[in-house]
C-alpha cells in the first residue's frame, strides 16, 4: 500500500525559494503518477503539478509554469517540488498525492488514491 509523506513547507517572502519533499514507500509494479496538489485559504484543492513516474513526463499548471520544477529521485522514493518566485498567491497547504497511472492520459484529481497530510507554504508580500 501507498503511502506518502510530505516535508519542506515554510514561511518565506515574495520572491524567495522552497523546495517541498514527498518520501513515498509501498509502490508496487505497475506505474503511477505523482502530483503536488495545493488547497488555498478558503478555495478548492487544485492541482499544481504532476509527474508519470516511470518517464517522468510532466504536466504543470499554467501560473506555476516557469517558476515550479518537479523532478523525482527513484532510487530514494522522494518527490521535489522546487518553487522558485514564489508569490503570495502561492500561499496555500500543498499535498502530495499518488495514482495509478494506466497510459490512458493524466488522472482527475478525484483519481489520487493516497494523500499526505499537507505542508503550509505561507508566502509574505
Amino acid at each position: 500500500q501507498v503511502q506518502v509523506v510530505e516535508s519542506g513547507g515554510g514561511l518565506v517572502q515574495a520572491g524567495e525559494s522552497l523546495r517541498l519533499s514527498c518520501t513515498i514507500s509501498g509502490l508496487g509494479s505497475g506505474d503511477y503518477a505523482m502530483g503536488w496538489f495545493r488547497q488555498p485559504p478558503g478555495k478548492e484543492r487544485e492541482g499544481v503539478s504532476s509527474i508519470i513516474w516511470s518517464d517522468g513526463t510532466t504536466y504543470y499548471r499554467e501560473s506555476v509554469k516557469g517558476r515550479f520544477t518537479i523532478f523525482r529521485d527513484a532510487a530514494k522514493n522522494t518527490l521535489y517540488l522546487q518553487m522558485n518566485s514564489l508569490k503570495p498567491e502561492d500561499t496555500a497547504t500543498y499535498y502530495c498525492a499518488s495514482a495509478p497511472y494506466y497510459r490512458l492520459g493524466w488522472p482527475r484529481i478525484d483519481e489520487y488514491n493516497v494523500w499526505g497530510q499537507g505542508t503550509q507554504v505561507t508566502v509574505s508580500s
